[in-house]
C-alpha cells in the first residue's frame, strides 16, 4: 500500500473530479441518522473545491440489484452532504443519463454535485467497462476516497480508474497510511487481537497474521474453540466443535513462525446469556457443565495488558466476550482502554477495523485514542487476510 498518487500529486483547478465516497449511512424516517462517514470523507471534498475542482460525488446506497428503488434514492444523502459542507450540493436524478450531464455542466469552479445511486445500474457490480466510460466521461480526473468499498471490483472503484488519472482521496490515503504501517512495515513486535465468534470465519486473517506478527491474542467465542482444542471442558459455551483440529493446526503453523498465540488464562461464567446475570471467575478447569463463558477474566486482562506493554505495533479486529451485555463487556473494555493507554502515550502504533470491533471501542471509550480505526468491514477484513483489493491495487498501478 505504500506507492500511490494522492490528490496532492493532482491539478484540479477547473476539472470535473469525479470522487467516489462511501455514504452508505444509516437512515431513519427518510433522513441520515449518523453521519459519520460524510463527514469522513467531508474533508476530501473541501480540499478539492478549495483548489478549484468541480466536485462530483459518486456513491452506492444499499442493494437495489440493478433496479430504480425509491427509498435507496441518494438524494437525501446529498441534503446531508451539504448540511455538513455548508455548502449547496447539485443533486442529479441519475448517474450517467441526461439528468446527470445536465447537473454536472451546470457546475462552476468549487461547485459540488451527487449523482444518483450507482447500483442502480447492474453494470456497476458487474464492472462493466461501457458503464464505466458512460461515468469517465462526466469528469476529468477520479479520486477515490471509499476503502470500505475496495475489495469490489465494481464500475466505480476499479473501471474507471482505468480511465481516467486517479488518485487517493484523503480517507482513503490515511487508511492505506494507517494500515500498511500496521503490516507491511510495522515497528516490531507486533501483536494481533482476533476475537468474534467463530473460527470459521478468521482462517484466513489467522493464516495471513501468524506469518506476520509477533503474537496473536485469540478472544471471544473463538476462544473457546481453541481451548476445547486443548483439552478443556468449556461447558455449554459458544464454540465450534468441527474447527478443533484447524486450531490445532493454526497454533502449530503460528509456532513454526515464531508467533506465539495467547490464549485466556481465566473465563467470566454464567449459566445464562442475559444482561446482569450471576456469574464467577473461574481457571480454565473451573467451567461447570451447564455454564458458558461470555468474557475473559482479571488475569487474563493483566497478562495481555503486560503483553501490549511490550509490543510497538497493534492490529485489532474482534471483541473479547459478548461486550454488548454488562457485566460481559469488562474484559474487551479493559484490554481496549491499556491499548488506548499505551498509543496516547506514544509507545503503541494502534489499528483496528471491522464492525463489531467499532462498536466494541466505542463503547469501550477508547475509540479516540487509538491511532486509527477503520469502518471499512469486509475490506478490512479481507486486507487482514492478505487478499488483493481491487480498488486499492488500480491505484497502485
Amino acid at each position: 500500500m505504500s506507492t500511490f498518487k494522492t490528490i496532492d500529486d493532482l491539478d484540479v483547478a477547473g476539472k470535473r473530479v469525479l470522487l467516489r465516497a462511501d455514504l452508505n449511512v444509516p437512515m431513519q424516517d427518510g433522513r441520515v441518522s449518523d453521519a459519520t462517514r460524510i463527514e469522513r470523507t467531508a474533508p476530501t471534498i473541501r480540499d478539492l473545491t478549495a483548489r478549484g475542482a468541480r466536485v462530483i460525488v459518486l456513491a452506492h446506497f444499499g442493494r437495489p440489484k440493478g433496479r430504480i428503488v425509491s427509498d435507496l434514492s441518494l438524494k437525501p444523502v446529498a441534503e446531508e452532504t451539504a448540511r455538513v459542507l455548508g455548502v449547496p450540493v447539485a443533486f442529479a436524478p441519475d448517474a450517467i443519463g441526461d439528468g446527470a450531464r445536465a447537473v454536472v455542466a451546470a457546475m462552476k469552479d468549487g461547485d459540488v454535485a451527487m449523482l444518483e445511486n450507482v447500483r442502480f445500474h447492474a453494470e456497476e457490480t458487474e464492472n462493466d467497462a461501457g458503464f464505466a466510460k458512460a461515468l469517465a466521461a462526466l469528469g476529468d480526473i477520479y479520486v477515490n476516497d471509499a476503502f470500505s468499498t475496495a475489495h469490489r471490483a465494481h464500475a466505480s472503484t476499479e473501471a474507471l480508474a482505468r480511465i481516467l488519472p486517479a488518485a487517493a482521496g484523503r480517507l482513503m490515503q490515511s487508511e492505506m497510511e494507517a494500515l500498511g504501517g500496521a503490516l507491511e512495515n510495522p515497528q516490531k513486535p507486533v501483536a494481533a487481537v482476533v476475537g468474534g465468534a467463530k473460527v470459521s470465519t478468521k482462517m484466513e486473517v489467522l493464516g495471513n497474521l501468524a506469518k506476520k506478527v509477533d503474537m496473536i491474542i485469540i478472544g471471544g467465542g473463538m476462544a473457546n474453540t481453541f481451548l476445547l482444542a486443548q483439552g478443556y471442558d468449556i461447558g455449554v459455551s459458544l464454540c465450534e466443535k468441527e474447527m478443533t483440529d484447524a486450531a490445532l493446526k493454526i497454533i502449530a503453523d503460528a509456532n513454526a513462525s515464531g508467533c506465539a498465540v495467547v490464549l485466556p488464562v481465566d473465563l467470566v461464567v454464567a449459566k445464562e446469556f442475559k444482561a446482569g446475570a450471576a456469574n464467577r471467575v473461574v481457571g480454565l478447569d473451573g467451567v461447570a457443565s451447564d455454564e458458558m463463558a461470555l468474557d475473559i477474566g482479571p488475569a487474563s486482562v493483566a497478562e495481555i495488558a503486560a503483553k501490549l506493554e511490550s509490543c510497538k505495533t497493534l492490529v485489532w479486529n474482534g471483541p473479547f466476550g459478548a461486550f454488548e451485555i454488562e457485566p460481559f463487556d469488562a474484559g474487551t473494555n479493559a484490554v481496549a482502554q491499556a491499548a488506548a493507554r499505551l498509543t496516547k502515550a506514544g509507545k503503541l502504533l494502534s489499528v483496528a477495523g471491522g464492525g463489531d470491533t467499532v462498536s466494541a471501542l466505542a463503547h469501550a471509550r477508547a475509540i479516540d485514542d487509538f491511532s486509527y480505526v477503520s469502518t471499512a468491514g469486509g475490506a478490512f477484513l479481507e486486507w487482514l487476510e492478505g487478499k488483493t483489493l481491487p480498488g486499492v491495487a488500480v491505484l497502485q498501478e
